[in-house]
């Protein structure tokens, strides 16, 4: 399966949880740890990804940023997940990382075509940009995003500090506006508090930049990654936040693509499944595949016994 970020999609909220690990073998070492849980007991790692896809309906693909997967294991992908699942993979570091962004056409080209095989499970894909990457350079993210095609959505995160200043930010986000894709916000606060050895633990363990929260609409979709802290109630402050946040974005016909990480693989899952539903106690959602499945099975239980 893709390396991930768990998550849901509303048009709802499409919702995933899910860390940067590899996506194949389908969630592999990185949600190992949900077998029992997420997972029922001894599930095999090749029942992850399907499985996977009838709890939550979306997922955060890293395999991708490191390497271009072969037809035979895109194809097996979609085989393997129902047609309202949304895969959203990152774009290849080969394009993304190089000293020109505008000179990877051929590869950029090549790339999409291979993940087009998905067909309607392809989700917006996202474009992360290093560091480096700052308000001088935005001509060639203008010449990549003339150049992207309109069929596919783009999703565009940046991690130089200028951009989150008011001039830069609005230049950007103006840009991103006339080419209707989205500005990637990424959520980092919840791991920036508390007991400064735990800060300094979990930051440690998922190296995400420490950048101020960027709250911008810049086309029809939201791409959001949420970092949450392994203690529950240390979230209870920011599900509040984006619960408002996302019910009134619900309420406006846009698409949320939400996707929860954390630091420790195993309480992924359930900052996911808890954030979904606070936002379900502010507007009218359907359950999660997951917990639709859970109801099913209570019922059955109850015709058992």
């Amino acid at each position: 399966m893709p390396s991930s970020g768990l998550g849901w999609l509303l048009t709802s909220i499409l919702l995933t949880i899910v860390r940067e690990c590899k996506l194949e073998p389908v969630l592999s070492v990185c949600v190992q740890v949900w077998v029992g849980e997420f997972f029922p007991p001894r599930t095999p790692q090749s029942e992850f990804l399907r499985l996977y896809s009838r709890r939550l309906t979306t997922v955060e693909g890293n395999t991708t940023f490191y390497a271009t997967p072969n037809a035979e294991t895109v194809a097996r992908w979609r085989v393997e997940t129902p047609s309202t699942f949304r895969f959203c993979f990152k774009i290849p570091r080969a394009i993304s990382h190089e000293p020109r962004l505008d000179t990877a056409k051929t590869q950029l080209m090549a790339f999409l075509e291979r993940m087009r095989v998905l067909q309607e499970r392809l989700g917006p894909m996202f474009l992360q940009l290093p560091p480096s990457f700052g308000p001088a350079e935005l001509p060639q993210l203008e010449a990549f995003l003339q150049f992207w095609p309109g069929d596919v959505r783009l999703a565009v995160e940046v991690r130089h500090p200028e951009f989150y200043t008011e001039q830069h930010a609005s230049t950007l986000n103006n840009l991103l506006r006339q080419y209707n894709a989205a500005r990637v916000m990424m959520d980092t606060r919840p791991i920036r508090i508390g007991a400064a050895k735990e800060q300094a633990l979990l930051q440690a363990r998922e190296r995400k930049p420490d950048l101020p929260l960027q709250v911008a609409i810049t086309t029809d979709f939201t791409f959001v990654r949420y970092i949450g802290n392994p203690h529950m109630e240390a979230n209870e402050p920011f599900f509040n936040e984006w619960a408002q946040q996302f019910a009134q974005w619900i309420e406006q016909g846009m698409t949320l693509y939400v996707f929860c990480h954390c630091p420790f693989e195993v309480h992924s899952p359930s900052i996911c499944r808890a954030l979904y539903q606070r936002v379900r106690q502010m507007v009218a959602l359907p359950p999660l595949p997951w917990e639709a499945e859970s109801q099913e099975e209570d019922v059955e239980q109850g015709r058992l016994f």
